[in-house]
C-alpha cells in the first residue's frame, strides 16, 4: 500500500515487509530495481525541485526515513506502520544477503572507509560475499570506469554512501548501465558500520529522538537539522491543522 505525502508517494511498510519487498525484487526479474529512504529533508527539498521529485515517482521502493516522515504521515491521517532508516535496512538486509549467497558492492564515504565497513560486516558475517567496494572522492570523468567496475562484479545489492541526494541522483543516473538488481542510498552508513562515528544510543532512538543525539554528537549539522521545524510547518500549513 502507498500513501501520498505532500505529493510524494511513500510504502507504508514495517521493516520485515520492506524486506520481503526486496527480497521479491531479486527473485521476480533482472529488472533494476532503485530504492528511495525518504527522509524530511529530501522530500522538504523536493517540494521546489522538480528533478528530486522525479526521483521519488521514479523509485520501485519509497521507505519512510526518519521520525518527521512518521509524524506526517500519521497526522495528515495516512499512517505508515514504522520508519525504515537506510542504516536499518542495510543492516537487515545483510544477514539475508549471507544466508542467500546474495553479491554486495559498498560505494561511497571516504577514503578507507567502506573497506573497514565492509571488513567489520565479514567479521559479524563470514560467509557475507562483498564483491567489491569504493570510496565516494572520485572525478566526473572517474565515473564511467567506476560503473564498468561494479557492472563487472555483478552484485546483487548496490549501497551507496555518497549523501543526499547526490547518492539517489548517481543511481538513477546509472542504474541501467550498473544492471544491479537493488540499489539505494544509504548516507553515513558506512562510517557507522566501519566504527568511526557512533551511532546514537537505542533509548534516544526509541524516544524518536535519533536526531537530537546525531546533533549533540554532530554539532555542525545544526544547519541541516533547521530543516526539520520547517518541513513540520510545511505539513501543518499544507493540510490545514490545527495546532
Amino acid at each position: 500500500m502507498r500513501i501520498q505525502l505532500l505529493g510524494a508517494p511513500i510504502d507504508a511498510l514495517n521493516m520485515k515487509e520492506t524486506v520481503s519487498e526486496i527480497e521479491e525484487f531479486l527473485h521476480k526479474d533482472s529488472k533494476p530495481h532503485f530504492i528511495i529512504t525518504l527522509n524530511p529533508e529530501y522530500l522538504y527539498r523536493a517540494q521546489d525541485n522538480e528533478e528530486l521529485m522525479k526521483l521519488i515517482y521514479e523509485a520501485d521502493l519509497i521507505t519512510p526515513d526518519g521520525t518527521g516522515i512518521v509524524w506526517a504521515a500519521k497526522t495528515t491521517g495516512s499512517p505508515v506502520p514504522e520508519r525504515v532508516t537506510g542504516i536499518d535496512l542495510m543492516l537487515n538486509l545483510i544477514p539475508l544477503a549471507e544466508q542467500k549467497g546474495w553479491g554486495i558492492f559498498l560505494l561511497g564515504a571516504a577514503p578507507g572507509v567502506a573497506e573497514e565497513a565492509a571488513g567489520n560486516l565479514k567479521k559479524q558475517y563470514p560467509r557475507l560475499n562483498i564483491v567489491g567496494t569504493r570510496d565516494g572522492y572520485f572525478k566526473p570523468h572517474e565515473e564511467d570506469k567506476i560503473v564498468k567496475e561494479i557492472a563487472a562484479a555483478k552484485p546483487h545489492l548496490l549501497f551507496v554512501a555518497l549523501g543526499m541526494p547526490r547518492q539517489e541522483q548517481w543511481i538513477y543516473k546509472y542504474k541501467e548501465q550498473l544492471a544491479v538488481p537493488v540499489s539505494m542510498g544509504v548516507g553515513g552508513s558506512f562510517d557507522v558500520i566501519a566504527g568511526r562515528v557512533e551511532r546514537v544510543s537505542p533509548w534516544l532512538q526509541k524516544l524518536n529522538l535519533e536526531w537530537l543525539g546525531r546533533l549533540i554528537k554532530e554539532p555542525y549539522r545544526w544547519k541541516r537539522q533547521l530543516v526539520l521545524p520547517k518541513f513540520a510547518w510545511l505539513v501543518i500549513k499544507k493540510y490545514k491543522l490545527k495546532i
